[in-house]
C-alpha cells in the first residue's frame, strides 16, 4: 500500500518472485516453539517497527530470504526485494570472550541438569540467570546491542529485510540452541569440551586412582578370555531423555521438508530403548 514518509508519497515497488527462498515453517500466528526461539523474537517485537515488521513477516513466510550464514558474531544474508539484486543483509552481535565462556562453564557444571539438556539440543530457561549471575547476557536486552544493516534504500533500520532474516533466525534457534552461542562467539563442540573440563566424574576420579591391571600370565586364559560377570554391562536402564543424540545432531540447517528428521526418527529410538531391555532382560 503507498504511504506517507518524511519526504512525501511513496508508492513501494512490487517485490521481484525468486524461486529457491527460505521459507518459515510458521504459515500464520507467532514464530518460534520454543522458549528460546520466542525470547529471540521479542527481542525484535520490541522494537517498535510497526509495518516493517509485518512485512518482515511476509518475507520470512514467501521465500524473500535467498541464504543465511550464522557465523561467530555475525549473520549474513540475502534477501530479494524490489531490484533485481538481492539486498545483502547483516545482523551483529557482540561476541563473549572465552575467558567469560570459561567461568559461565564452570557455573554451568555445578548442575547436571544444564549439560544433560544442552547435551540433548534443549536451552534449559534457567541458563539466562547462569549468565546474569557471571555478569553475561545471552540474548540482546535493547536494540542497541544488536549492529543491524541492509544494503537496501530503506531509511529505518531495522527495515523489513532485515525482520525477516531475524524471524528465520528465531526458528533456526528452535532447531539447535547452540546457533545462539556461536553467534556470541562460541562453538558447539568447543563448549562441551569446556563443560566436560569443568565437569569430572566419579568414574574418570576412580579410575586416575586405580593401578593398571597386570596381564594374565596364562595364555590359554588369555587368548581365550574368561568369563564374564554376571553385572558387566552395568545397571540397563531407559535413558533419561529420549534421543538425545538425534536431538544433539539436530535436523539440516533451515530445513523446510514437511517432516523434519527427528521427529520422523524419534519414534524408532524410543522403541529401540525399550526393546534392547527386553533382549537384555531374556525377553524374546
Amino acid at each position: 500500500m503507498p504511504y506517507w514518509n518524511d519526504w512525501g508519497y511513496f508508492k513501494p515497488k512490487p517485490r521481484i518472485e525468486k524461486k529457491g527462498g527460505i521459507k518459515s515453517q510458521s504459515k500464520r500466528g507467532t514464530f518460534g516453539d520454543t522458549w528460546w526461539g520466542k525470547r529471540w523474537i521479542a527481542v525484535l517485537e520490541s522494537f517498535n517497527l510497526g509495518a516493517r515488521l509485518t512485512r518482515g513477516r511476509s518475507y520470512a513466510r514467501n521465500g524473500s530470504v535467498l541464504s543465511i550464514d550464522i557465523a561467530s558474531g555475525e549473520v549474513k544474508a540475502k534477501v530479494q526485494g524490489s531490484y533485481p539484486q538481492p539486498y545483502k543483509v547483516s545482523i551483529k552481535l557482540k561476541a563473549l570472550p572465552e575467558g567469560d565462556w570459561r567461568k559461565l562453564a564452570k557455573s554451568l557444571s555445578t548442575q547436571a541438569i544444564f549439560a544433560a539438556k544442552l547435551l540433548a539440543g534443549e536451552m534449559p530457561q534457567e541458563i539466562e540467570d547462569a549468565f546474569k549471575a557471571e555478569g553475561l547476557a545471552l540474548f540482546p536486552d535493547k536494540a542497541r546491542d544488536l549492529e543491524t544493516d541492509c544494503s537496501c534504500p530503506d531509511w529505518s533500520n531495522p527495515c523489513k529485510h532485515i525482520a525477516a532474516v531475524y524471524y528465520l533466525i528465531g526458528e533456526e534457534f528452535d532447531r539447535d540452541p547452540f546457533l545462539l552461542f556461536k553467534l556470541r562467539g562460541m562453538e558447539r563442540d568447543k563448549f562441551i569440551q569446556l563443560l566436560g573440563a569443568a565437569t569430572p566424574t566419579a568414574k574418570e576420579d576412580a579410575a586416575a586412582t586405580l593401578p593398571p591391571e597386570p596381564l594374565n600370565a596364562d595364555a590359554v586364559t588369555f587368548w581365550q578370555g574368561a568369563p564374564l560377570p554376571p553385572d558387566w554391562l552395568g545397571e540397563a536402564r531407559n535413558p533419561p531423555i529420549a534421543a538425545a543424540v538425534l536431538q544433539r545432531l539436530g535436523n539440516f540447517p533451515f530445513w523446510r521438508g514437511n517432516e523434519t528428521v527427528s521427529d520422523a526418527l524419534h519414534g524408532a529410538y524410543v522403541n529401540a530403548s525399550a526393546r534392547g531391555l527386553e533382549v537384555l532382560a531374556g525377553n524374546e
